[in-house]
């Protein structure tokens, strides 16, 4: 057993095989160490989250260190029959990878019965093992930014179905119409560790992929006098969001939440809300809303021009809005994410005890456009905030240096792979999302080429992917995930990674 500090608030402990895995999850999860907030099993790995004001990574290790790990029975499941169309992107160049032409390989994929090892990436999706080795291929040199719902996919020695939209670096060999995960539904996931699994390959399938794996929205019809917000515009992507979900990793659900979260604290604190009431994360701007009752508002973030039936607004300074009247959200002058929190906070229903979008797992309510309808909550403090201004630093607009310690995969790269990363200077790409800050710039070179076991990941985790440019982990990251850690971004410097914009320069400062 081997424990990994990863970050500051978590350990990767690594183990023999999957059988201790089990067993030490099982006897962590029994018996819980103090300060304990979340255990995620990988492949050969247990990711052990933890509070640092609660423990610490020594105490905690020792503590590890000193578990035996159980004896835990493989659970045994039903067969579950999977129709797949066999037309993926990724077919020709598994073929070339292979050596195999379309057919064999199609043949060689829907041949085999599977059997679900565990889960995790994203909720609902499985890592099957019963691949013929011949499929055994690497994960692509960079993720697609979007990978559709339903899309069957192998790496490595795995094969696994997608189940929302979202990122991914599997190779895609084709796709089926069922849904592998319903929040409404007991059990949520179709596949759980133990069943066993088939995929019928079909020409065609019943229903729209993308209709059959469509997400739920939260809209309305105001009425004037409700207790309610309407949205008149959303340009960009505007998201319900709070301080995110907990202790869910087991159902392959991460954290999601404000991507900033010390702007969304700072929001609703200026309104008399508790830290963890739901607001509005509004990135670029763009967002214009009608309140249908009288509220107090406060905008904290990037910084924007706010207008109230066109009187301007002061950003970090709560302020009133009358029934009927129009809040203005304009595009800020520096970084990406503006929050904005109302008196009572955004009283949408809660999803897995969180109010908060998670765009990739395609949880809670998906992002807002016009017409629809926000309800306010009754989640505020018994009294009125003590202070009326924060005196707020803006998001840096030029180069951003951000501080780094040595992630748990630091020996899977050439010896001089975190000094590259801390003297070169990288560029933001303009595909970085809710998921991960993509950057552009020298790349990092492995030591070790073969595929990583898939693992836990957590927010501010550089991860590698083989094409060597580094992919910093945001709120929506997945639970798990296969490509080597680096670094792992300090907690201070998370929320200004979080407001770095497409194009921005950012360095990295080593620190133990």
């Amino acid at each position: 057993m081997r424990v990994h500090p990863y970050g500051e608030q978590a350990l990767l402990v690594d183990v023999a095989d999957f059988e201790t895995v089990l067993g030490l999850h099982a006897a962590l999860t029994e018996n819980p160490p103090a300060g304990v907030t979340d255990l995620v099993p990988g492949a050969r790995t247990v990711l052990v989250c933890y509070e640092p004001w609660v423990t610490d990574a020594s105490t905690l290790t020792r503590r590890i260190q000193a578990t035996t790990p159980v004896t835990v029975e493989p659970p045994e499941g039903d067969l579950v029959t999977l129709p797949v169309v066999y037309d993926g992107e990724d077919l020709a160049e598994v073929s070339r990878l292979t050596g195999l032409g379309i057919d064999e390989l199609i043949a060689a994929h829907a041949e085999p019965e599977y059997v679900v090892r565990f889960g995790g990436f994203a909720p609902g999706f499985a890592y099957l093992t019963g691949l013929d080795p011949r499929l055994h291929v690497p994960r692509r040199p960079n993720p697609r930014p979007s990978v559709p719902p339903g899309a069957v996919a192998v790496a490595d020695a795995y094969t696994g179905v997608y189940p929302q939209t979202g990122p991914g670096g599997w190779q895609l060999l084709g796709r089926t119409d069922v849904a592998l995960w319903d929040p409404h539904r007991r059990p949520q996931a179709l596949l759980r560790p133990g069943a066993r699994v088939r995929f019928d390959r079909v020409t065609h399938l019943r229903t729209d992929v993308s209709t059959s794996h469509r997400s739920r929205r939260i809209v309305g019809t105001p009425v004037p006098g409700d207790s309610v917000i309407e949205v008149v515009e959303a340009r960009g992507m505007s998201t319900v969001q709070d301080l995110g979900r907990h202790g869910m990793a087991k159902l392959g659900i991460g954290h999601a939440g404000a991507a900033d979260p010390r702007s969304a604290r700072l929001a609703n604190r200026l309104v008399g809300n508790p830290d963890g009431a739901a607001c509005l994360e509004v990135t670029f701007g763009g967002l214009t809303l009608r309140f249908h009752r009288a509220a107090r508002v406060a905008v904290t973030g990037a910084p924007c021009p706010i207008s109230r039936e066109g009187y301007g607004e002061a950003m970090n300074t709560p302020f009133a809005v009358a029934a009927g009247e129009q809040v203005v959200i304009g595009k800020p002058a520096t970084g990406v994410r503006t929050y904005i929190s109302v008196r009572g906070g955004i009283g949408v229903p809660q999803t897995l005890s969180s109010r908060s979008t998670d765009v990739r797992a395609g949880l809670g309510p998906t992002p807002l456009t016009a017409g629809d309808v926000l309800p306010i909550g009754t989640d505020q403090l018994q009294h009125q905030p003590a202070y009326t201004t924060a005196p707020v630093a803006d998001p840096p607009g030029s180069s951003l240096i951000v501080r780094i310690t040595a992630g748990p995969r630091a020996e899977w790269f050439a010896p001089d792979a975190l000094d590259v990363l801390q003297d070169a200077t990288y560029v933001v790409s303009q595909d970085s999302d809710r998921t991960a800050v993509r950057l552009r710039g020298p790349a990092l070179r492995r030591s070790i080429h073969r595929e990583l076991p898939s693992e836990g990941m957590v927010p501010g985790a550089i991860q590698v992917p083989h094409s060597g440019q580094p992919q910093l982990l945001l709120a929506d990251h997945p639970v798990t995930d296969g490509y080597p850690v680096l670094a792992v971004v300090t907690t201070e410097d998370l929320p200004v990674v979080a407001q770095a914009r497409p194009g921005q320069h950012v360095s990295f400062q080593v620190v133990n």
